[in-house]
């Protein structure tokens, strides 16, 4: 079968690894051909094809003339190439959606809206995502109509929604976005040898020893709930006064961040680091904390805390995304409200015994090995040639 796809991703084309490329790595094999219609990349293309099968066509145009691209250029293709199913990214503006539904129209090859998550869903971070959110349930109104199915990535988040929001419930197709290395993403106990550099584990007489308490790793933007960890981790030190935060991303906040842990007097509780150079270090990050923190409003997973998981790091987190659904309070981490005072009781549930904390990073491992990367790609790739089967009135 032939796919074709709609995308956001503007890494790829410029030669970068990134996520997609990451995951077309093994999605691909489940296909005879991928194309990738994408918007116009920030600097000039030097990649077309990846994995020799997956062919990127970049935009000639910007955000204002991507509806019309996706639809010209798409239809071009499937009239040419003869897809069986159109996957289309559907998020902010919604164009990659409006221009696959008009491909859908005009060859009737039928098309799957992924809604990963609604911006200010379950909690707003601002008045920008209250907005965006009005925009989400207008899109998906119209494309209830009009689309095959809406792919959602947990259980208990987005298809009540979907379903509130009009959606019948035999087009809401749940199918997870995670997909995991475990044998990159381990406990320390499990490599053979102990991680080591900056971002390794500190220690004496061969015993490891985490060097942070909390890390949070993700964009400095609004919806991260940065200013709650912030005000939870003040909170935290006075009882705690050498208690450790990394706080791993870059992003818009950084400098209000920065301001932030300065006026609470927590220089020397904060580390900050922008950027890691590679997923081993990312993944040595996970085994040097005692816990990672997620106080996210809305998120589709996240891939982080699940990443930290698999190196058996307990997570701490507001029930968005998966969390809800993945994290048993007490056993695996522990969640959270959209405040920094219960983000702060949370936190002592998990660091307050160190040896109740590493059983919680045994089960955390343990209940998300049904993630691994093969597996959950395989269920994606199978969901959707399942779809176009259920749409052609043929087989796969």
């Amino acid at each position: 079968m032939r796919l074709l796809m709609v995308s956001g991703d503007r890494q790829t084309p410029v030669g970068e690894i990134g996520p997609f490329h990451a995951m077309q790595a093994e999605f691909s094999k489940h296909f005879e051909r991928i194309d990738v219609l994408c918007p116009r990349p920030p600097k000039p293309v030097t990649t077309r094809v990846i994995h020799g099968n997956v062919h990127f066509h970049p935009a000639d145009c910007g955000r204002l003339g991507m509806r019309g691209y996706i639809k010209r250029r798409g239809t071009e293709l499937v009239r040419e190439l003869g897809h069986g199913l159109v996957v289309s990214h559907d998020y902010g503006w919604f164009y990659n959606g409006l221009g696959s539904a008009a491909i859908s129209a005009a060859t009737g090859v039928p098309y799957l809206s992924e809604i990963h998550h609604v911006p200010g869903y379950p909690q707003a971070a601002d008045r920008r995502e209250v907005f965006d959110r009005f925009v989400a349930k207008r899109y998906i109104r119209w494309a209830s109509k009009r689309a095959a199915a809406f792919r959602v990535v947990n259980h208990k988040e987005m298809p009540p929604l979907l379903r509130s929001w009009g959606v019948p419930e035999e087009k809401i197709l749940v199918l997870g976005s995670l997909y995991i290395d475990l044998e990159l993403f381990q406990p320390v106990s499990d490599l053979g040898s102990e991680p080591s550099g900056d971002l390794g584990l500190t220690g004496a007489g061969g015993v490891a020893t985490p060097r942070w308490d909390l890390c949070f790793v993700g964009r400095l933007v609004n919806n991260k709930g940065l200013h709650w960890i912030l005000e939870a981790l003040a909170l935290l030190v006075r009882d705690a006064p050498s208690l450790k935060l990394l706080i791993l991303g870059r992003g818009p906040l950084r400098e209000r961040v920065l301001a932030d842990v300065a006026a609470r007097g927590l220089e020397a509780n904060v580390d900050l680091v922008e950027w890691v150079e590679t997923p081993k270090d990312l993944a040595d990050v996970y085994r040097a904390s005692r816990a990672i923190l997620c106080a996210s409003t809305c998120e589709g997973g996240p891939r982080v805390t699940v990443e930290a998981m698999a190196c058996g790091t307990p997570a701490v987190s507001t029930p968005v995304g998966i969390m809800g659904e993945l994290i048993e309070d007490g056993a695996n981490g522990a969640l959270c409200g959209f405040d920094a005072q219960s983000l702060a009781a949370a936190i002592e549930r998990v660091l307050g015994d160190e040896d109740a904390r590493l059983v919680m990073g045994q089960r955390a491992r343990a209940d998300v090995l049904q993630f691994e990367y093969d597996a959950a790609i395989a269920r994606y790739a199978d969901g959707c040639k399942q779809l176009a089967a259920q749409h052609s009135g043929g087989g796969s």
